[in-house]
């Protein structure tokens, strides 16, 4: 399982690298990269509920090997994109189902190893499946830097090599499928598909549209008024796509919750903390990577940690620590961004990981562990939805501080060069769009006075980018510091299992 999923993290970021290179042969405008990269986040926000319910009703075992076809025909056909006009449509649309083969796999995939491992040994399993794959996405650039230097199309091919070992492996661990009495809710598999779909559409596109335009709200507000149309109909439905009466249980809602704000910051570092390296520390896309395996040396020794905690002690004291942990990490670690030494960042990088490893694998296996019945796959998929929006939140809102503060201090600093306000607004303006959209910090060419300020003043645009990117990082710790908040309202103890919650007639709640 931990094969299949692979590919699904490293894909998160490994395309992003080999953009520059898509886009030059390709002929591609940059509204369109974006909506290569964006459609498959896009899929992944909207199927996942539906994934997850697939697994339980025709059994996880045959939606993870469904999931990994879809996922690697739809690579290789992202790999033979053909040249021309039809190559921007072409590749939208293969990323776009390659989302939806990453939405039936993973909460399938984790549906497998719920039901393998017993409650009293499953706090490590995950651990151990969340810290691996977790470490996979910071693989994706340092290996999408490698690949490019071949062919940008290698970026996509590399998943087949993976996915052959992956059924393989499948195959010859003769799962067991337990299949789940129920029928498929079709409306509101297209209701919850229709509104997070709308909502993460608009969160992605308020870069481009801006906060201003009414094409964001529109998105935004239509997509909640559509999960609130979902919410109303799945309680008078027999058999819903999501059975709402887990929420009932107030550990799961925590453990929802506490997700929620720890994946705030998580997803959205790959991108910040390597744009950072790029742009602040002069860094290569491949140096970049490997900053981030600061993050992961200490997210992977906590998710192991805090699995152990979850077996013996419940979910509670984990998700207290992490929330703690990564709030100070993540705080410390802003605090040191303006010093421009990769080197001397290492122990607040890993401390802010340690926080999230020991959250990400308790909260997401407490929440499992109360799922009604044998729902595995079904609560999985919320759990996954629940991640995939807040990291869209994240990186539209951290996104916009971020402009918003570089785009101020480079004003500034143009000035005292000397530059007329309107000049020094549109230069800063450009530079601003360049390096938070694709880490492009070169030295700008030209002759004229506008050109030679900002040429001379590129030090200090560097460090204006890094206090830019201090109030992201500072955002992060608030958002952990939320999370630490939810923590404490857990109730602790031990999920009861779903045969007593059979049994019994109740939800899974505290023993």
């Amino acid at each position: 399982m931990m094969f299949a999923v692979a590919m699904t993290f490293i894909d998160q970021t490994i395309v992003s690298i080999a953009a520059p290179d898509i886009v030059r042969e390709l002929g591609l405008s940059a509204s369109g990269m974006q909506w290569v990269v964006n459609a498959y986040l896009l899929s992944l926000a909207a199927f996942f509920a539906l994934g997850g319910r697939l697994a339980d009703l025709y059994g996880p075992r045959r939606v993870v090997v469904i999931g990994t076809l879809v996922f690697v025909i739809s690579s290789v056909l992202c790999g033979c994109v053909p040249e021309g006009d039809a190559a921007q449509g072409w590749l939208i649309a293969f990323r776009a189902t390659q989302g939806f083969g990453a939405a039936l796999l993973f909460p399938a995939a984790l549906a497998v190893v719920v039901a393998v491992f017993p409650r009293e040994r499953r706090g490590r399993a995950l651990a151990l499946f969340f810290g691996l794959s977790g470490a996979l996405t910071a693989l994706g650039p340092l290996l999408g830097g490698w690949l490019t230097a071949w062919t940008w199309r290698a970026v996509f091919w590399v998943n087949v090599p993976v996915a052959v070992v992956a059924l393989a492996l499948t195959a010859w661990a003769r799962i067991a499928d337990r299949r789940r009495a129920g029928t498929l809710d079709v409306p509101g598999a297209v209701l919850i598909a229709v509104g997070m779909g709308s909502c993460v559409l608009g969160l992605q596109q308020a870069w481009a549209w801006g906060w201003d335009s009414a094409a964001t709200w529109g998105c935004i507000a239509g997509g909640l008024v559509v999960l609130y149309a979902f919410v109303r109909y799945e309680r008078g439905v027999r058999d819903p796509l999501i059975d709402l009466r887990v929420f009932r249980d107030k550990a799961f809602t925590v453990d929802v919750v506490v997700l929620f704000f720890s994946m705030l910051a998580f997803v959205p570092l790959f991108f910040f903390a390597s744009v950072y390296a790029q742009v602040s520390l002069s860094a290569s896309p491949n140096q970049a990577a490997l900053f981030l395996l600061y993050f992961f040396a200490g997210f992977a020794i906590a998710s192991q940690w805090g699995g152990r905690i979850l077996d013996k002690q419940g979910a509670r004291p984990a998700l207290k620590m992490g929330t703690v942990v990564g709030a100070v990490g993540f705080a410390l670690w802003a605090g040191k961004l303006t010093d421009l030494s990769m080197h001397d960042q290492w122990p607040y990088a890993a401390l802010a990981g340690a926080g999230i490893g020991f959250i990400l694998a308790p909260a997401s296996t407490d929440a499992v562990n109360r799922a009604i019945g044998p729902s595995y796959g079904e609560v999985t998929g919320v759990t996954q939805t629940v991640r995939n929006f807040a990291a869209s939140v994240g990186l539209a809102v951290f996104g916009t501080i971020l402009t918003h503060v570089t785009n101020t201090n480079v004003v500034k600093t143009l000035e005292s060069r000397g530059l007329p306000s309107n000049v020094a607004d549109n230069v800063a303006h450009n530079i601003t769009e360049s390096i938070t959209g694709n880490g492009d910090s070169n030295t700008p060419t030209g002759t004229g006075p506008a050109a030679t300020a900002t040429r001379n003043a590129m030090d200090a645009i560097r460090m204006d980018f890094a206090e830019a990117n201090q109030w992201v990082f500072y955002g992060m710790a608030i958002a952990l510091g939320i999370g630490f908040l939810c923590a404490l309202r857990h109730p602790g103890g031990r999920a009861v299992t779903p045969k007593e919650a059979q049994e019994t007639g109740t939800y899974a709640g505290r023993s």
